[in-house]
């Protein structure tokens, strides 16, 4: 059997984000009303989100988890979204994401699992215990976050402004957060060269 290769960073960078810019795009260039849009990039996202999963596997022979949790939820949502015409489905997807990877990680720090090493897949070369414990003890607790204020966006806003919010709001959101925790790292072993690595996939 074929061994995992290790994807370089452009390449795994394209594959995380490279689906809710097609999202996005497609949402911002059709025409219409907000339900046409969301609709349309709805499915484009779907197609992205598949040939994503299919050139991380083509040239890695291997789907890192957080990218196969993301896509299966987005292929699930995003079909019931425009079987129904319904696009509460697409912007409950989110919530569901953050919710699912702040429970794996809760779960891995009550059972001493370094679960988030898996889900980021990267070692972080000289890492400490307990510097993996509080990144994942930090992101649980972001994750948890996430997923109440996407419920209370989507709920309490039109869906141009939840669009716009995933795009201005969450991506940055998490870059932040992201940069924020780097100091910490460093304190626990982490190397200058791995700094960039910290950032997880968007949902």
């Amino acid at each position: 059997m074929t061994e995992p290769t290790k994807s370089p960073p452009g390449l795994r960078l394209a594959l995380d984000y490279g689906p809710l810019l097609v999202f996005f795009a497609v949402n911002f260039l059709t025409p219409g009303p907000a339900i046409a849009r969301i609709i349309a990039a709805t499915g484009a996202f779907m197609v992205a989100m598949v040939v994503a999963l299919g050139v991380s596997w083509w040239k890695t022979r291997h789907i890192p988890p957080m990218l196969l949790i993301s896509g299966a939820l987005v292929i699930v949502f995003g079909g019931l979204t425009i079987w129904f015409q319904d696009e509460r489905f697409i912007k409950m997807k989110p919530t569901l994401v953050y919710a699912i990877f702040a429970a794996t990680l809760g779960f891995g720090l009550a059972t001493g699992r370094p679960l988030l090493q898996m889900l980021l897949e990267s070692a972080y070369p000289g890492l400490t215990a307990a510097g993996w414990r509080k990144l994942t003890r930090n992101w649980a607790l972001f994750f948890v976050f996430m997923a109440v204020l996407n419920e209370s966006v989507w709920r309490s806003t039109t869906t141009d402004f939840w669009v716009g919010f995933k795009l201005w709001g969450a991506i940055p959101l998490t870059m932040i957060f992201a940069i924020a925790n780097v100091p910490m790292l460093m304190r626990h072993g982490l190397q200058a060269g791995d700094v960039g690595k910290t950032v997880p996939p968007q949902e």
